[in-house]
């Protein structure tokens, strides 16, 4: 797997977040998501800095008190790139996520291109109850059924100790795909972010906060 991370990548500061650097497909040879779809049999959302999680990660550097000391989980990791805000921030133990093994060796790797300490958990943990004190998560809102699934977990998340001041944080680029229950969330910052593979150059992508809320 990390062959194949390495063969297909280049390592790239992030456009929003040049503090990092990812193993990323190059930007001008956007042919090569196809290539990679064949060879791993899935899309490689690895591969790419999507602008949600741009955001957050941007959110969360910017704003370390909100993970410092804290233990932290990055859903639906990717590349890693959130895991790695959140570890560079200081927090205290870094999770990331990903059913994908490709993504698994990629983020693997990042964290290491970084110097950054992060455990990887690989599967789905969707039916759990995360027992972290931040989840994040970047771009998981575009597919109607992976909302349904992934906004249950985001609410055992919130539900599980409200005393302890749990945060949970979503990265969301304004696209006509997005199924972000907006009535859930508080806007928490905005940003205008360079990505690779959308409709436009610069996607304005919104951080949520999700609101507190009693589950009867």
């Amino acid at each position: 797997m990390d062959d194949l991370v390495r063969a297909h990548t280049r390592l790239t500061a992030v456009p929003y977040v040049p503090e990092i650097r990812l193993h990323l497909a190059p930007a001008e040879a956007q042919d090569e998501v196809f290539g990679l779809w064949e060879r791993t049999g899935g899309l490689p959302y690895w591969a790419y800095a999507w602008a949600g999680g741009q955001a957050l990660a941007r959110h969360v550097l910017d704003r370390p008190e909100l993970v410092r000391g804290r233990t932290v989980l990055d859903l639906a990791s990717g590349s890693g790139l959130v895991a790695i805000a959140a570890a560079m921030a200081g927090a205290a133990h870094v999770i990331a996520n990903d059913i994908d093994p490709h993504a698994v060796a990629a983020i693997a790797l990042n964290a290491r291109a970084n110097g950054t300490a992060v455990t990887v958990r690989p599967g789905d943990i969707l039916s759990t109850t995360p027992g972290e004190d931040v989840v994040l998560v970047g771009d998981a809102f575009y597919d109607a059924a992976l909302t349904g699934r992934v906004m249950p977990f985001l609410l055992r998340t919130r539900s599980a100790d409200a005393a302890a001041g749990r945060t949970v944080l979503a990265g969301d680029p304004e696209r006509a795909c997005s199924y972000l229950p907006r009535d859930r969330f508080t806007p928490a910052s905005v940003h205008l972010v360079p990505a690779v593979l959308e409709d436009v150059p610069y996607k304005r992508t919104t951080v949520w906060s999700l609101r507190d809320h009693i589950v009867m």
